[in-house]
């Protein structure tokens, strides 16, 4: 699930698929996906969240606001400024706070249109440019002179195909105003419960699912529903920033509570088969949700049992385990803040196929929650799932690219 990189992602590429040579490719990065705990290489390591139950209160004795809105609590000493360029040099340079030490909560609606103009290498205030409910800055402190990312158009959900005919929209549930698992349709295709535990500032996904059924269009439930977790839009601060040897890559100055929606990955909703420049384009996913469902390839088979496999145009209803996804997203020119997300071999995001307005998995949205508890300022990253070998160039040979995650259990390569 980046734009204008030079390392690796994986919105899933089909196996086998053409790449130009080196010396015709531009210098793109990759991206998409799959699940893993993580482990921080820098600070002490993260300590899993509790979906159940929230993780042990610290100890607080300072506590400081900036202009962003953004308050972070030191349990040692007061921070010495108030300002988001102070504590980044204070991480990077001195490692005087260990990360684990503090965190960051929102503060008032307002201050989320706020971007300080003295954040380094800012390049773009708000790259969704108001359409979404919190500005996300990208900042570049790498290239000289500073640029932002070029050819690319923000959506905030999932642009259709002229050529694709969507399902028509799943019957809903009688439910009103906030749904109850006792009695919710949608909670019996979950497996008779809903998958989000409720939780302060959203639901939670305590477990990676096969696929999870939200309610939608037709349900009588309203916007405020856990089981619509996934359609609240952008909860914590964004940034887009440039890396050395990656490309852009995504971090959140919130910390990140372990099961909490993220993102969706959006883009244009395509056929695999109408896709211009395949060779090219480093920012398509494969919607190959029945991979997951059934172990096949790299996949490890996740547990829950989908009770509705399709309803696609061929009504055929079953899935075939040999054929490759029929359907992808595209986002190399149009997309959201997902396509700058970063590959790893120890992620810190999982993807999760969910079906809200349609029961068809081979169209179901991508959607990226926390694996684990994420600190402030630590990139965000999922496993974009490639298979050894599976990547073919235009003079029939194998392609290998180099993984630049960094990570203690690294495979060195993406492909």
């Amino acid at each position: 699930m980046g734009v204008l990189k030079e390392s690796a992602a994986e919105p899933r590429v089909r196996s086998r698929r053409q790449i130009l040579p080196d010396d015709r490719k531009p210098s793109y990065d990759t991206t998409r996906r799959r699940i893993s705990s993580s482990k921080d290489g820098v600070v002490s390591p993260r300590k899993k969240a509790k979906v159940n139950g929230e993780s042990e209160n610290r100890e607080i004795k300072t506590q400081e606001v900036n202009a962003l809105g953004i308050t972070w609590f030191a349990p040692f000493a007061v921070l010495s400024t108030n300002s988001i360029k102070s504590l980044r040099e204070t991480l990077r340079v001195n490692y005087l706070i260990s990360i684990d030490q503090f965190h960051f909560t929102r503060g008032s609606q307002q201050s989320t249109r706020v971007v300080e103009n003295e954040l380094p290498g800012l390049v773009c205030k708000d790259l969704c440019n108001g359409e979404e409910n919190i500005c996300i800055p990208v900042t570049n402190v790498v290239d000289v002179p500073p640029v932002p990312p070029e050819g690319f158009r923000y959506l905030k959900t999932i642009e259709v195909a002229k050529d694709l005919v969507i399902p028509a929209s799943a019957e809903g549930c009688n439910c009103k105003g906030k749904c109850n698992s006792k009695t919710c349709s949608c909670a019996r295709l979950n497996g008779s419960d809903f998958p989000y535990v409720a939780k302060a500032g959203g639901g939670r996904l305590g477990e990676p699912k096969a696929v999870v059924f939200e309610c939608g269009p037709k349900c009588g439930c309203g916007p405020k529903c856990l089981n619509r977790t996934s359609q609240e839009g952008l909860k914590y601060r964004l940034e887009v920033y440039k890396t050395p040897n990656k490309g852009w890559a995504v971090r959140s100055w919130d910390f990140i509570p372990s099961g909490a929606y993220v993102c969706e990955y959006t883009g244009v909703l395509m056929k695999n088969k109408e896709l211009d420049n395949v060779s090219v384009n480093d920012y398509f996913f494969e919607i190959d949700c029945e991979h997951t469902m059934n172990g096949i390839g790299v996949r490890e088979k996740r547990l829950g049992h989908v009770p509705i496999l399709n309803a696609g145009e061929d009504g055929g209803g079953k899935l075939s385990e040999e054929s490759d996804p029929e359907f992808c997203i595209d986002a190399g020119s149009s997309g959201n803040v997902a396509r700058f997300i970063n590959h790893s071999c120890e992620p810190n995001l999982f993807v999760q196929c969910v079906l809200s307005s349609h029961h068809d998995v081979r169209l179901a949205r991508i959607v990226l929650f926390a694996s684990d508890d994420i600190p402030p300022m630590q990139e965000l990253a999922y496993d974009y799932g490639y298979e050894l070998d599976s990547v073919v160039g235009a003079d029939g040979k194998v392609k290998e690219l180099a993984c630049h995650c960094g990570t203690a259990d690294c495979r060195k390569r993406l492909y």
